[in-house]
């Protein structure tokens, strides 16, 4: 009655965006993916179908998965970026079968281990992991915060002048930079290429509106933040909210409110622009302790995210 067939590009992306939006419409940050979405992916440098797998109960798309290889990355290391299974198929085995086709695929194209990630409280998908012998490997915070008062003299630096990233190479290249030597010691940090940055900025493929911005000291760019509304969001869901998309400061001049500066900045580039809330992920355990800066300028944790890894023998 199951059977699993490879994501044909050109002729599948409506039926994988009919898996995800089924498969995510009950939970609160959800908002459904257009063709539009998807043909922003397909044109990431990034993009490979090969990985892709749909599963059919009887003939009817059920589920699907993402076995994902990033060709850019030394380690040999898989990544399950996408297991969907429509509500009314769950509990069959559905899951799981997709989860076995992902390793299997994986170690087909010679990955070493695999990494799923999961929200905490998504009980049935952690408990299929674990069964599988995943094991936890990280744990991220979701944060949010009102945008109705933006504080201040809370230890900016006032001498940081802001400038906004244009879109020339020249300034690709600078936030590309800027974007690898602020992450570099950071959880599964691999450096992105100039490729890479060009097609975030250019294509905005989260956020329709996305915008960066360098913090400068004594003439020198020291750190940078970005911020992004998904304006379909904002009409489906009727919520203003808006993204820290990124944000870093040169490890040497850590800790001395450049950070805290970067981040007032782009609260108040978000309130300007009519949103009434701001939401950043973070590593609980990033060695810059981003999560403090966080807490301080308003942010409260709102859920968890759970990455797991399984070695693939």
């Amino acid at each position: 009655m199951l059977t699993l067939r490879g994501f044909v590009q050109g002729e599948d992306e409506e039926v994988w965006l009919k898996m995800g939006n089924a498969a995510n419409k009950e939970y609160d940050d959800f908002r459904p993916s257009t063709m539009e979405d998807m043909e922003k992916a397909e044109k990431s440098p990034n993009f490979d179908p090969t990985g892709r797998f749909i599963a059919e109960w009887n003939r009817k798309p059920v589920g699907c998965v993402n076995a994902f290889v990033d060709k850019k990355r030394e380690e040999k290391r898989g990544f399950i970026r996408r297991l969907a299974v429509i509500p009314e198929f769950r509990r069959r085995g559905i899951g799981k079968t997709l989860v076995v086709k992902a390793i299997e695929s994986l170690k087909e194209r010679g990955m070493k281990s695999v990494q799923a990630w999961i929200e905490k409280d998504w009980v049935a998908c952690r408990s299929l992991l674990e069964s599988m012998g995943f094991q936890l490997r990280r744990v991220f915070s979701d944060m949010r915060m009102s945008l109705e008062t933006v504080p201040s003299d809370i230890g900016e630096r006032k001498e940081v002048k802001m400038r906004g990233m244009q879109l020339n190479m020249d300034d690709i290249k600078l936030l590309n930079w800027l974007q690898n030597e602020t992450f570099k010691e950071h959880f599964d940090f691999r450096p992105e290429t100039i490729e890479e940055t060009k097609y975030f900025v250019e294509k905005r493929p989260w956020c329709d509106i996305a915008e960066y911005y360098f913090a400068y000291l004594d003439n020198k760019p020291v750190g940078h933040v970005g911020i992004g509304i998904d304006t379909k969001f904002v009409r489906h869901r009727g919520i203003k909210r808006g993204w820290i998309l990124t944000i870093g400061v040169l490890k040497p001049l850590r800790v001395k409110g450049i950070g805290t500066s970067l981040m007032l900045h782009a609260l108040k580039l978000l309130k300007a622009k009519g949103m009434k809330e701001a939401e950043l992920g973070v590593d609980d355990s990033n060695p810059t302790k981003a999560i403090e800066l966080y807490k301080k300028v308003g942010f409260k944790v709102l859920k968890k995210d759970l990455t797991y890894l399984k070695t693939i023998s």
